[in-house]
């Protein structure tokens, strides 16, 4: 059987509590990512119900007109039936505010997002060691009510929106940069990418 001297413990419980954090914070950059497709699909949606309004309304207006001029019957029928598809949209929209409810989702990433950037920063300082357990553990329990709090208040997300989520950080690596992509944002003192290692390594004072 495996011993463990008591020097063991803090160390075990650290990689204990890191497994945690790391699992909390995969799903919250799921969650952000999530709420952030749900509001693109539904502002997506909101336009086409606007534009489909909008012809609806140019078909009734044209089928009466056509009506009056003389084209009674066929052209009735027709107003008659885009006028009731328009009321059918019109209520639709009435009922289900989609721009107000793309809103709640652009809330909810906009709030999710500093929490998985304050799991990154936990993180952080879990490996630089500037913290002890205690403290980190008061740090995640804190990052845990405050994701009660945005998503008790968050609209349900779509099983449609978690596939765009999986697809754009999975496949397109939207959380994901190489070292030159970052370097591109830096100052040169600050980069890390290999023409940044040549640099420093033919610097007078490197030794």
């Amino acid at each position: 059987m495996e011993q463990h001297s008591l020097t063991d413990k803090p160390t075990r419980a650290l990689v204990v509590l890191e497994g945690q954090i790391r699992e909390c914070f995969a799903r919250v950059v799921y969650s952000h990512k999530t709420h952030e497709k749900c509001a693109d699909i539904l502002l997506v949606r909101l336009a086409r119900l606007k534009i489909s309004q909008i012809l609806l309304s140019g078909i009734t207006t044209g089928g009466f007109v056509a009506a009056i001029l003389g084209s009674k019957e066929p052209a009735a029928v027709l107003g008659v039936v885009v006028s009731t598809a328009l009321l059918v949209l019109t209520a639709y929209t009435k009922n289900y505010d989609l721009g107000e409810l793309a809103q709640k989702h652009r809330h909810a990433a906009s709030d999710l997002w500093l929490i998985r950037e304050q799991y990154l920063s936990l993180l952080t300082d879990l490996h630089t060691g500037s913290l002890d357990l205690a403290e980190l553990q008061r740090r995640r329990d804190a990052l845990l009510d405050s994701l009660h709090g945005v998503y008790s208040g968050a609209p349900s997300t779509t099983v449609e929106a978690y596939r765009k989520a999986q697809r754009a950080l999975k496949r397109l690596e939207d959380m994901t940069f190489a070292e030159d992509e970052i370097d591109a944002f830096l100052p040169k003192e600050l980069k890390r990418g290999q023409g940044a290692a040549r640099s420093i390594a033919a610097s007078p004072n490197s030794s």
